[in-house]
């Protein structure tokens, strides 16, 4: 995937599809991220870079529970897409 301002704005449409509301704020957060997962918000650290933030929303996404049927079928390949570059991730460690 890569990192540029298109990428990101592919990432927050399958948030915003998947009817999480995504925000950037300041806060001291370990990760680069908040999850509140009951209300489906999500805050990002809001001086984190666009490479920053593409990474914080790839390593975030296949931990919040999206259903599938609500994301256009662009969403749905972006999320598929995010959902292998995990399993990627995960056999490499």
């Amino acid at each position: 995937m890569k990192y540029t301002a298109n990428t990101l704005q592919k990432l927050e449409k399958v948030l915003s599809e998947a009817q999480y509301v995504y925000r950037y704020e300041r806060g001291t957060f370990q990760s680069g991220y908040c999850i509140l997962e009951q209300k489906r918000v999500v805050v990002l650290n809001k001086f984190l870079s666009v490479e920053g933030r593409i990474n914080t929303l790839l390593e975030l996404i296949p931990q919040l529970a999206i259903n599938r049927d609500l994301l256009t079928h662009e969403g749905q390949k972006t999320y598929e897409e995010v959902l292998k570059l995990a399993l990627l991730a995960q056999d490499k460690q």
